[in-house]
């Protein structure tokens, strides 16, 4: 019997990989002659590089960089060194749980730049990076300035940083630009499809939860488009309508306009990466899950991904889960083909969410499930 494990973290509890290795004692506990195969699973967002370095080898990388409001960050990636790879989260350098202040107009990317400058001079050329979770409504100014290129005003002058500098931007020099970025592939795990401008765009859908008022929501969303037009006439592209292109406060645009980038949903761009397709060509049962299965996890949440792709190979698919809602029953018709809760008895959720019981449960609601199958 082949095994293949590709389990989310439960937040707070286990990380991917320390609940995939539950799993794999279970079944193992049931089934001693199994081959048991734990691969990392994370959709994009937050947790994505630290499943990716404990789950795929790799190195932590600590950097210290310009935050939000100019201040200084403490941030890191991760280096995956067989594929020299960076896998980062704009989050950690730019993201709006760094500071409580909100202020869409100075709020800068420029420690997103900072830390790809960074893994560039360490000599990786490819990059997966989060884009979840930003406090800021840039347009990508800042990350690309870290990264050389530069905006100039009518008179010459730099345009400065944050949405301020959008309505501003009347010229810009590529040239000047790190020539290593045309060596670097740029792979962005994003899960919106808005486009940078208008009702559905960047500032109008996510502004107002990093400080955009109404009051300044349509003069910040004309300096967007402004920036974009001026962006197509020195560049000779559009990707102001593109899916994505409003993302991070149009750091897709950013991504997408200077860098070559390819925007992808994050549950494909790491599943590719932690090579789990290959797996699952000859494997008997699959099983994923998450901290909570609930009618989301069947909205394309990752271990739906998981059961996409397991399905494609005809393998059985089940799930854990620390809790699950009577809504969860649409992953069965999302391709999970069972789930189970693995919370055996009353309990406190702090009982529940204890890293040793939680391992523990896992370990034992897996067994369970294995002498049926």
């Amino acid at each position: 019997m082949k095994v293949v494990v590709a389990v989310d973290s439960f937040k707070g509890s286990m990380t991917s990989m320390e609940a995939g290795m539950a799993v794999k004692a279970g079944v193992l506990a049931a089934h001693k002659d199994a081959e048991v195969i734990v691969k990392p699973l994370a959709d994009g967002g937050e947790g994505t590089t630290d499943a990716l370095i404990e789950g795929l080898n790799g190195e932590r990388v600590d950097v210290t960089v310009t935050g939000p409001y100019h201040e200084p960050v403490n941030a890191y990636y991760g280096y995956l060194k067989d594929t020299n790879t960076a896998v980062m989260e704009m989050a950690s350098a730019a993201g709006i749980t760094i500071s409580e202040q909100k202020d869409p107009m100075t709020a800068t990317t420029y420690g997103v730049g900072e830390m790809i400058l960074h893994a560039i001079n360490k000599g990786i050329r490819n990059f997966i990076i989060g884009i979840g979770g930003s406090a800021t409504n840039d347009g990508g100014i800042g990350m690309l300035k870290a990264l050389g290129f530069t905006f100039l005003d009518k008179d010459g002058q730099d345009t400065g940083e944050g949405g301020q500098a959008l309505e501003r931007v009347s010229s810009i020099i590529i040239e000047k630009a790190n020539p290593i970025l045309k060596e670097c592939n740029f792979h962005i795990a994003c899960d919106v499809t808005n486009p940078l401008c208008g009702k559905n765009g960047a500032t109008y859908i996510y502004g107002p939860q990093k400080g955009v008022t109404p009051e300044i929501a349509e003069e910040l969303d004309q300096a967007m488009n402004h920036y974009a037009s001026v962006t197509s006439k020195f560049l000779h592209n559009d990707y102001a309508s593109a899916e994505g292109a409003g993302a991070a406060g149009g750091l897709g645009f950013a991504f997408l306009s200077y860098l070559n980038a390819t925007l992808t949903p994050g549950i494909d761009l790491i599943l590719n990466a932690v090579e789990l397709e290959k797996e699952l060509e000859d494997t008997d049962i699959t099983v994923t899950g998450e901290g909570r299965l609930d009618h989301q996890t069947a909205m394309g949440k990752a271990p739906v991904g998981v059961a996409r792709l397991a399905k494609k190979y005809g393998s059985k698919v089940v799930a854990f889960a620390g809790s699950v809602t009577p809504e969860a029953t649409a992953c069965n018709a999302a391709g999970i083909d069972a789930f189970f809760p693995i919370v055996r008895g009353i309990t406190t959720l702090a009982e529940a969410m204890d890293p040793k019981n939680a391992k523990s449960n896992m370990a034992a609601a897996v067994e369970q499930v294995f002498r049926l199958l």
